[in-house]
């Protein structure tokens, strides 16, 4: 009786500790980009805004690198048609601002990629919105 008392603790413990440890390791699946705004007007110099959550605890995540970025019209079945997009400086806690021309009314595709400091993995999103007149 008592050998099994022990075994079971032995193995709450080991599960409690196995828990713990993928707890405490977070994965890009754990950080999501999403738009300040879904739709945006469209034109020279328009300003798209994306914050960087952390989804385990709802908080913007602030210091990712971002470094890569792509702007298409994917959505309209115009991937062909892309925009340079630069980066613009934060003015809020993780939300990353870049400066695009959205040449036309439609469907565009930010897609981005960062690093997450003290990640390993990268985080990747593509986020659709609406450029509109």
């Amino acid at each position: 009786m008592k050998s099994k008392l022990v075994l079971r603790a032995t193995i709450l413990a080991l599960a409690s500790v196995i828990a713990a440890s993928h707890a405490a390791k977070s994965a890009p699946r754990d950080y999501e980009f999403q738009l300040v705004a879904n739709e945006i007007k469209e034109g020279k110099g328009a300003v798209v805004a994306v914050k960087l959550v952390d989804k385990r605890t709802g908080s913007p995540v602030e210091n990712a690198v971002v470094f890569t970025t792509r702007m298409d019209m994917a959505p309209d079945g115009m991937e062909a048609m892309t925009s340079p997009v630069e980066a613009l400086p934060s003015e809020e806690s993780g939300i990353y601002r870049f400066k695009t021309d959205l040449t036309m009314a439609g469907g565009w595709r930010f897609s981005i990629a960062a690093k997450v400091q003290g990640e390993s993995e990268t985080v990747e999103s593509r986020l659709e919105f609406k450029a509109v007149q």
